[in-house]
């Protein structure tokens, strides 16, 4: 039985891989939480890694937070997920841990890169100002795994998601990402039978979104994916694999969808003075289709999904 560390165990995508891997079974899986561990501890890590015999880490520990706490706290953003990642990746490497698979973000691709985005478009020009330093940080850890592959013949991997969303997502009322902060205000509105509720910008806008458990599987799919397939379909210093749907829809559709999922039965009002951010974000995704995988949930039966988590769970949303 292989013993396997998910680092952010606790995170969205954490918990769902801990899931997934229990599900399949045949592992033994080691977590720690923010107060057992700190990731950003050099000396802390390095003992966890002695201490104990690991076969394979999933990195998916890191500092995450919209554009408003990403404008508000980038030396943290940067700092912290420099930290973190350095520390695992070394940690394992120093006590022979072969394989390991760090989690990403589709915002390491330029601001402009061309749609759909493919892995080539990986440093091709300026990235996205809000979210600069946390990007710069997982590119940072892409070439960290890259580099211990070049140098010492590991096996580390890299999965960059596009947008997530489903169980253990963050529902707070202010400083949550699209789809919870859709659901909680749909739902909210249908609870108190309001006629309306007013959306930003004019709906145009194409986005891409990928449950979240989907994601698990992705990643796990991509771990146990034998060395020699892994890197006959990447390239040394190109080894990051996008994980996504590769299909869009209109934040109009999003939208329509949210309110069918959670029975708001009002009009939706367009306020179109609101900005509408980047016509189209998606990721191409041929090359993990190429390895074999395709998700599962489609854009409603994954919403439906997320929202059921969060009734049973909207107790501990209060505020």
């Amino acid at each position: 039985m292989k013993t396997v560390f998910v680092a952010g165990h606790r995170g969205m995508v954490g918990a769902a891989i801990v899931k997934n891997l229990e599900q399949r079974g045949g592992v033994y899986i080691i977590t720690r939480t923010r107060s057992e561990l700190d990731l950003t501890s050099q000396a802390a890590v390095s003992q966890f890694f002695a201490d104990n015999k690991i076969d394979e880490v999933y990195l998916a520990a890191a500092k995450v937070g919209g554009i408003h706490a990403n404008n508000t706290y980038p030396a943290e953003f940067i700092y912290e997920n420099l930290m973190i990642e350095a520390n695992i990746i070394h940690a394992a490497h120093a006590n022979d841990v072969q394989k390991l698979l760090f989690l990403g973000s589709s915002c390491i691709y330029p601001k402009m890169a061309q749609q759909p985005m493919t892995e080539k478009a990986l440093l091709t020009g300026t990235l996205e100002e809000t979210n600069e330093p946390y990007a710069i940080a997982k590119i940072a850890g892409i070439k960290l795994c890259e580099s211990y592959n070049r140098q010492y013949g590991r096996d580390y991997r890299s999965v960059m998601p596009t947008n997530l969303y489903g169980p253990n997502d963050n529902f707070h009322p202010e400083n949550s990402h699209v789809i919870p902060a859709l659901l909680r205000r749909f739902h909210e509105a249908a609870q108190r039978g309001d006629a309306e509720v007013v959306a930003w910008g004019s709906g145009k806008p194409m986005r891409e979104f990928l449950h979240v458990d989907d994601m698990a599987a992705a990643s796990v799919h991509v771990m146990e994916l034998d060395k020699a397939t892994y890197e006959e379909n990447t390239e040394p210093m190109l080894s990051h694999i996008n994980v996504g749907t590769g299909v869009d829809c209109t934040i109009k559709e999003l939208v329509e969808t949210v309110a069918k999922v959670t029975g708001f039965k009002g009009d939706i009002v367009w306020d179109t003075t609101k900005p509408d951010g980047t016509p189209r974000k998606l990721m191409d995704v041929s090359r993990l289709h190429a390895l074999g995988w395709q998700h599962t949930y489609n854009l409603e039966d994954g919403l439906k999904h997320a929202f059921d988590w969060f009734l049973a769970n909207q107790d501990n949303f209060r505020g």
